[in-house]
């Protein structure tokens, strides 16, 4: 099962802010969150839909914790990122670096180098990325919704992956809450190699 996302349907283009200005933007709300918590909707290519917690603290850390009827688990560390399927009893590791995800989980991502600006408005702002050098990295397309009093003036909504097979992979944010108390050691787990499972 493929991690990451969507939210909002492209609407009628208004006149765009200035790339530049909107990857600004981003950084400048990246920056200022320090944790989020949230509930999420994952809905995989073959439209098999999941739900589950969501937990991040930057940077480098977070934990999608599914739902009962889902044995797995993923995990961020700060270092890698670690998806546990407790159904086979496997563990497979990633460096964070070379996921999607660490567009929003490395703190020295150069947003520049490898994001654009695809829609902008006053309403919403939404950014793709892509690593042009490794394409089996996969492309990310983030949605964020304009809100006063959310960190730097962005809400996290969530976002799209397509990876390299062309699979694509939504998730959507709701009941979202920033620079919350996030304990640490939510951000580890129980090998199911060596029985348990995160958090039991």
């Amino acid at each position: 099962m493929h991690i990451v996302s969507y939210l909002f349907a492209a609407l009628a283009l208004l006149l765009p802010l200035p790339a530049a200005a909107t990857l600004g933007d981003v950084a400048a709300h990246l920056n200022a969150t320090r944790t989020m918590t949230a509930s999420f909707r994952q809905t995989a290519e073959s439209g098999a839909v999941a739900r589950g917690r969501l937990l991040l603290a930057r940077p480098g850390k977070v934990r999608f914790q599914y739902t009962d009827d889902v044995p797995l688990l993923v995990v961020a560390d700060g270092k890698s990122l670690a998806m546990v399927d407790y159904e086979v009893a496997q563990v497979s590791r990633y460096p964070i670096g070379k996921t999607p995800l660490s567009v929003l989980l490395d703190a020295n991502a150069e947003l520049g180098k490898y994001a654009r600006v695809v829609l902008s408005d006053n309403r919403q702002l939404t950014i793709e990325a892509k690593d042009r050098k490794h394409p089996e990295y996969g492309v990310i397309t983030i949605f964020f919704a304009r809100e006063r009093a959310a960190p730097g003036g962005l809400s996290l909504k969530g976002w799209r992956v397509l990876d390299a097979q062309g699979n694509r992979t939504l998730v959507e944010l709701s009941d979202i809450a920033f620079n919350v108390p996030v304990a640490d050691n939510n951000f580890r787990f129980k090998d199911p190699r060596r029985r348990g499972r995160p958090g039991r």
